[in-house]
Protein backbone atom coordinates (compact mmCIF):
# COMPACT_ATOMS: atom_id res chain seq x y z
CA UNK A 1 0.00 0.00 0.00
CA UNK A 2 1.43 3.34 -1.02
CA UNK A 3 2.20 6.14 1.63
CA UNK A 4 2.34 9.89 0.56
CA UNK A 5 4.73 12.01 2.39
CA UNK A 6 6.74 15.28 2.51
CA UNK A 7 10.08 15.69 0.54
CA UNK A 8 12.14 18.22 -0.48
CA UNK A 9 12.70 17.85 -4.19
CA UNK A 10 15.10 19.83 -6.57
CA UNK A 11 14.16 20.21 -10.45
CA UNK A 12 16.39 21.55 -13.21
CA UNK A 13 14.15 24.57 -15.13
CA UNK A 14 16.77 25.38 -17.60
CA UNK A 15 20.38 23.49 -18.23
CA UNK A 16 22.00 25.64 -15.09
CA UNK A 17 18.76 26.11 -13.31
CA UNK A 18 17.77 24.41 -10.27
CA UNK A 19 14.53 25.23 -7.57
CA UNK A 20 14.02 23.74 -4.76
CA UNK A 21 10.81 22.97 -2.83
CA UNK A 22 8.65 20.70 -0.27
CA UNK A 23 6.30 18.72 -2.35
CA UNK A 24 4.28 15.66 -1.76
CA UNK A 25 5.82 12.42 -2.62
CA UNK A 26 4.26 8.58 -3.05
CA UNK A 27 6.58 5.84 -1.70
CA UNK A 28 4.89 4.20 -4.91
CA UNK A 29 7.94 6.43 -6.49
CA UNK A 30 10.74 5.34 -4.50
CA UNK A 31 13.55 3.24 -6.20
CA UNK A 32 13.77 -0.27 -5.78
CA UNK A 33 15.10 -2.17 -2.46
CA UNK A 34 14.10 -4.19 0.30
CA UNK A 35 14.20 -1.81 3.33
CA UNK A 36 11.47 1.03 3.32
CA UNK A 37 12.30 3.49 5.70
CA UNK A 38 10.19 5.86 7.83
CA UNK A 39 12.79 8.71 8.18
CA UNK A 40 12.79 10.77 12.15
CA UNK A 41 15.84 12.68 11.60
CA UNK A 42 18.54 13.52 8.86
CA UNK A 43 21.42 16.06 8.48
CA UNK A 44 22.73 18.59 6.26
CA UNK A 45 26.08 18.22 4.50
CA UNK A 46 28.43 19.74 1.83
CA UNK A 47 27.35 16.91 -0.70
CA UNK A 48 24.10 17.86 -0.36
CA UNK A 49 24.01 21.57 -1.26
CA UNK A 50 25.87 20.66 -4.14
CA UNK A 51 22.84 18.44 -5.29
CA UNK A 52 20.63 21.08 -4.23
CA UNK A 53 22.52 23.26 -7.16
CA UNK A 54 22.52 20.31 -9.57
CA UNK A 55 26.38 19.48 -9.55
CA UNK A 56 26.35 16.90 -11.76
CA UNK A 57 29.46 15.08 -10.48
CA UNK A 58 27.04 14.28 -6.95
CA UNK A 59 23.44 13.82 -8.93
CA UNK A 60 22.76 12.76 -12.53
CA UNK A 61 19.19 13.11 -13.19
CA UNK A 62 16.64 15.52 -11.64
CA UNK A 63 13.93 15.69 -10.16
CA UNK A 64 15.48 13.99 -7.21
CA UNK A 65 15.53 14.65 -3.01
CA UNK A 66 18.59 14.91 -1.73
CA UNK A 67 19.85 13.98 1.76
CA UNK A 68 22.72 11.66 2.38
CA UNK A 69 22.25 10.72 6.07
CA UNK A 70 18.65 9.38 7.06
CA UNK A 71 17.55 7.79 10.81
CA UNK A 72 14.58 6.28 11.08
CA UNK A 73 11.83 3.39 11.86
CA UNK A 74 11.73 0.31 9.47
CA UNK A 75 8.30 0.47 7.93
CA UNK A 76 8.76 -2.88 5.64
CA UNK A 77 11.58 -5.08 4.93
CA UNK A 78 11.96 -8.35 2.65
CA UNK A 79 15.45 -8.79 4.01
CA UNK A 80 15.53 -11.12 7.14
CA UNK A 81 18.08 -8.99 9.08
CA UNK A 82 15.43 -6.32 9.39
CA UNK A 83 11.88 -5.93 10.44
CA UNK A 84 9.68 -3.45 10.89
CA UNK A 85 10.04 -1.64 13.70
CA UNK A 86 13.70 -1.60 14.25
CA UNK A 87 15.66 1.56 14.39
CA UNK A 88 18.32 2.12 11.49
CA UNK A 89 20.83 4.61 10.14
CA UNK A 90 21.58 4.73 6.79
CA UNK A 91 24.18 6.38 5.56
CA UNK A 92 26.96 6.89 2.55
CA UNK A 93 26.45 4.67 -0.77
CA UNK A 94 24.06 6.48 -3.24
CA UNK A 95 21.71 7.69 -0.85
CA UNK A 96 20.55 11.07 -1.74
CA UNK A 97 23.29 11.32 -4.96
CA UNK A 98 21.18 9.47 -7.45
CA UNK A 99 18.91 7.70 -4.62
CA UNK A 100 15.77 9.71 -3.23
CA UNK A 101 17.33 11.09 0.04
CA UNK A 102 17.09 11.71 3.29
CA UNK A 103 15.67 15.10 2.38
CA UNK A 104 11.98 13.05 2.10
CA UNK A 105 9.59 11.41 5.15
CA UNK A 106 10.72 7.87 3.48
CA UNK A 107 13.16 5.76 1.53
CA UNK A 108 13.84 2.94 0.25
CA UNK A 109 17.26 0.99 -0.22
CA UNK A 110 18.68 -1.98 -0.67
CA UNK A 111 19.35 -3.85 3.07
CA UNK A 112 22.93 -3.89 2.16
CA UNK A 113 23.17 -0.01 3.06
CA UNK A 114 21.76 0.13 6.46
CA UNK A 115 22.85 -0.17 9.97
CA UNK A 116 21.08 -1.10 13.20
CA UNK A 117 21.02 1.72 15.41
CA UNK A 118 23.95 1.22 18.22
CA UNK A 119 22.90 0.52 21.96
CA UNK A 120 23.12 3.55 23.39
CA UNK A 121 22.54 6.07 20.86
CA UNK A 122 19.27 7.81 20.13
CA UNK A 123 18.08 8.02 16.35
CA UNK A 124 18.52 11.78 16.74
CA UNK A 125 21.93 11.62 18.05
CA UNK A 126 22.82 9.61 15.25
CA UNK A 127 21.94 12.31 12.84
CA UNK A 128 23.71 15.16 14.97
CA UNK A 129 26.80 13.01 13.71
CA UNK A 130 25.55 11.99 10.01
CA UNK A 131 28.05 11.30 7.58
CA UNK A 132 30.26 14.32 8.61
CA UNK A 133 30.65 12.53 12.22
CA UNK A 134 30.67 8.99 11.04
CA UNK A 135 34.02 10.14 8.65
CA UNK A 136 35.49 11.94 11.61
CA UNK A 137 35.19 8.54 13.48
CA UNK A 138 36.65 6.57 9.97
CA UNK A 139 39.35 9.59 10.76
CA UNK A 140 40.51 8.97 14.74
CA UNK A 141 40.21 5.10 14.13
CA UNK A 142 42.87 5.73 11.15
CA UNK A 143 44.65 7.46 13.42
CA UNK A 144 44.55 5.07 16.07
CA UNK A 145 45.06 2.14 14.10
CA UNK A 146 48.38 3.75 13.08
CA UNK A 147 49.33 3.88 16.96
CA UNK A 148 48.97 7.68 17.86
CA UNK A 149 48.56 8.40 21.08
CA UNK A 150 48.15 11.42 23.06
CA UNK A 151 51.93 11.46 24.54
CA UNK A 152 53.16 12.14 21.21
CA UNK A 153 51.75 15.16 20.65
CA UNK A 154 49.27 17.75 19.30
CA UNK A 155 46.90 16.50 16.69
CA UNK A 156 45.73 19.71 14.13
CA UNK A 157 42.60 19.53 12.54
CA UNK A 158 41.54 21.92 9.58
CA UNK A 159 38.48 23.29 8.81
CA UNK A 160 37.41 22.54 12.43
CA UNK A 161 34.23 24.51 12.48
CA UNK A 162 32.61 22.45 9.74
CA UNK A 163 30.94 18.99 10.24
CA UNK A 164 33.61 16.51 9.84
CA UNK A 165 36.32 19.93 11.79
CA UNK A 166 34.04 20.13 14.42
CA UNK A 167 33.21 16.51 15.43
CA UNK A 168 36.52 15.37 15.13
CA UNK A 169 37.80 18.05 17.44
CA UNK A 170 35.23 16.53 20.19
CA UNK A 171 36.05 12.67 19.34
CA UNK A 172 39.99 13.48 20.00
CA UNK A 173 39.80 15.94 22.63
CA UNK A 174 37.24 13.24 24.29
CA UNK A 175 40.06 10.63 24.15
CA UNK A 176 42.94 12.95 25.48
CA UNK A 177 44.61 14.60 22.53
CA UNK A 178 45.86 17.73 22.28
CA UNK A 179 43.65 19.43 19.65
CA UNK A 180 44.77 22.63 17.47
CA UNK A 181 41.98 23.98 15.67
CA UNK A 182 42.42 25.38 12.68
CA UNK A 183 39.71 28.06 11.14
CA UNK A 184 39.40 30.91 9.55
CA UNK A 185 36.63 32.33 11.43
CA UNK A 186 37.53 33.82 14.42
CA UNK A 187 33.62 33.84 15.57
CA UNK A 188 33.68 30.21 15.94
CA UNK A 189 36.85 30.31 18.78
CA UNK A 190 34.18 30.01 21.49
CA UNK A 191 32.34 26.95 20.05
CA UNK A 192 35.46 25.20 19.54
CA UNK A 193 36.86 25.25 22.84
CA UNK A 194 33.69 24.31 24.15
CA UNK A 195 33.89 20.84 22.28
CA UNK A 196 38.03 20.95 23.83
CA UNK A 197 40.10 22.15 21.15
CA UNK A 198 43.24 23.32 23.35
CA UNK A 199 44.32 26.10 20.52
CA UNK A 200 42.72 27.64 17.86
CA UNK A 201 44.97 28.58 15.21
CA UNK A 202 44.49 30.53 11.78
CA UNK A 203 44.38 29.06 8.53
CA UNK A 204 47.72 30.72 7.32
CA UNK A 205 49.26 28.27 10.42
CA UNK A 206 48.40 25.30 8.07
CA UNK A 207 49.21 26.98 5.00
CA UNK A 208 53.39 27.30 4.41
CA UNK A 209 54.34 29.44 1.05
CA UNK A 210 57.91 29.42 1.22
CA UNK A 211 58.08 26.26 -0.93
CA UNK A 212 60.10 24.38 1.16
CA UNK A 213 59.84 20.88 0.80
CA UNK A 214 60.45 20.48 4.76
CA UNK A 215 59.24 21.82 7.77
CA UNK A 216 59.56 21.88 11.30
CA UNK A 217 58.38 19.17 13.52
CA UNK A 218 54.91 20.88 15.11
CA UNK A 219 52.51 17.96 15.35
CA UNK A 220 52.09 14.52 15.24
CA UNK A 221 49.33 14.13 13.20
CA UNK A 222 46.19 15.60 11.53
CA UNK A 223 42.88 15.60 10.53
CA UNK A 224 42.39 17.53 7.02
CA UNK A 225 39.07 18.84 5.44
CA UNK A 226 40.48 21.05 3.06
CA UNK A 227 43.61 19.29 0.68
CA UNK A 228 45.91 21.66 -1.40
CA UNK A 229 48.38 23.46 0.13
CA UNK A 230 46.79 23.04 3.36
CA UNK A 231 47.36 18.88 3.27
CA UNK A 232 50.98 19.95 2.08
CA UNK A 233 51.66 21.64 4.72
CA UNK A 234 50.20 19.28 7.46
CA UNK A 235 52.02 16.40 6.01
CA UNK A 236 55.96 18.54 5.94
CA UNK A 237 55.42 19.84 9.33
CA UNK A 238 54.23 16.10 10.68
CA UNK A 239 56.67 14.81 13.16
CA UNK A 240 58.37 11.52 12.24
CA UNK A 241 56.55 8.49 12.04
CA UNK A 242 53.06 10.79 12.00
CA UNK A 243 49.82 10.47 10.01
CA UNK A 244 47.35 12.94 8.61
CA UNK A 245 44.03 11.68 8.12
CA UNK A 246 42.66 13.23 4.06
CA UNK A 247 38.72 13.54 4.53
CA UNK A 248 38.33 16.19 1.65
CA UNK A 249 39.65 18.56 -1.03
CA UNK A 250 37.45 22.50 0.01
CA UNK A 251 40.50 24.00 -1.69
CA UNK A 252 41.41 22.11 -4.37
CA UNK A 253 42.38 18.22 -4.95
CA UNK A 254 45.61 18.69 -5.86
CA UNK A 255 48.42 18.03 -3.90
CA UNK A 256 52.43 19.91 -4.63
CA UNK A 257 54.32 18.26 -2.50
CA UNK A 258 57.93 16.35 -2.83
CA UNK A 259 58.67 12.53 -1.33
CA UNK A 260 60.54 13.54 1.26
CA UNK A 261 58.53 14.06 4.05
CA UNK A 262 57.30 10.09 3.42
CA UNK A 263 60.64 9.08 2.68
CA UNK A 264 63.32 10.95 5.63
CA UNK A 265 60.24 11.16 8.22
CA UNK A 266 57.84 8.41 7.52
CA UNK A 267 54.57 10.32 7.56
CA UNK A 268 51.65 8.43 6.21
CA UNK A 269 48.82 9.81 4.63
CA UNK A 270 45.67 7.85 5.37
CA UNK A 271 42.72 7.79 2.98
CA UNK A 272 39.05 7.73 4.19
CA UNK A 273 36.44 7.39 2.37
CA UNK A 274 33.13 7.13 4.09
CA UNK A 275 30.96 6.31 1.44
CA UNK A 276 31.94 2.69 1.06
CA UNK A 277 33.31 1.50 3.77
CA UNK A 278 32.80 -2.34 4.50
CA UNK A 279 30.48 -2.65 6.83
CA UNK A 280 31.97 -4.68 9.65
CA UNK A 281 34.42 -1.11 9.93
CA UNK A 282 31.45 0.83 9.60
CA UNK A 283 29.83 -0.63 12.34
CA UNK A 284 32.70 -1.14 14.56
CA UNK A 285 32.71 3.04 14.08
CA UNK A 286 28.90 3.33 14.66
CA UNK A 287 29.37 1.46 17.95
CA UNK A 288 32.29 3.69 19.42
CA UNK A 289 30.31 6.96 18.28
CA UNK A 290 27.66 5.42 20.37
CA UNK A 291 29.66 4.28 23.37
CA UNK A 292 33.14 5.08 24.66
CA UNK A 293 33.79 8.07 22.23
CA UNK A 294 30.52 9.71 22.41
CA UNK A 295 31.44 13.29 23.41
CA UNK A 296 29.38 14.66 26.84
CA UNK A 297 29.04 17.88 24.41
CA UNK A 298 27.13 15.99 21.56
CA UNK A 299 24.11 17.99 21.71
CA UNK A 300 26.84 20.91 21.27
CA UNK A 301 27.35 20.36 17.76
CA UNK A 302 24.42 20.59 16.15
CA UNK A 303 21.93 22.71 15.65
CA UNK A 304 17.77 21.50 14.54
CA UNK A 305 15.54 22.60 12.24
CA UNK A 306 12.73 21.28 9.73
CA UNK A 307 12.29 20.33 6.10
CA UNK A 308 10.78 23.77 5.56
CA UNK A 309 13.08 25.39 7.35
CA UNK A 310 15.79 23.81 5.35
CA UNK A 311 16.39 26.44 2.68
CA UNK A 312 18.70 29.36 4.45
CA UNK A 313 20.89 26.16 6.25
CA UNK A 314 21.49 25.64 2.22
CA UNK A 315 22.32 28.24 1.19
CA UNK A 316 24.71 28.52 4.49
CA UNK A 317 26.69 25.43 4.15
CA UNK A 318 27.30 26.26 0.30
CA UNK A 319 29.05 29.69 1.20
CA UNK A 320 31.31 28.25 3.89
CA UNK A 321 29.37 29.99 6.76
CA UNK A 322 27.34 26.68 8.59
CA UNK A 323 29.26 26.13 12.04
CA UNK A 324 29.32 22.27 13.81
CA UNK A 325 26.28 20.05 12.15
CA UNK A 326 22.21 21.04 10.68
CA UNK A 327 20.13 18.55 12.25
CA UNK A 328 16.87 17.95 10.22
CA UNK A 329 14.03 16.95 11.91
CA UNK A 330 11.28 15.23 9.41
CA UNK A 331 8.81 13.77 12.21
Amino acid sequence: MSTSFQALVVRQAEEKQYSRKIETRSTDDLPEGEVLVRVHYSSLNYKDGLSCIGAKGVTREYPHTPGIDAAGIVESSSSDEFKSGDSVIVTSYDLGMNTSGGFGQFIRVPSGWVVPLPEGMTLRESMVYGTAGYTAGLSVNALLHQGLTPEQGPIVVTGASGGVGSVSVALLAGLGFQVKASSGKTEAAGFLRELGATEIIGREEVNDESGKPMLKQLWAGGIDTVGANVLSTMIKACQAGGAVAVTGNVASPDLPITVFPFILRGVNVLGIDSQNTPMALRRKVWNLLAGEWKPKNLENLAKECTLDQLDPEIERILSGAQQGRVLVNLQ
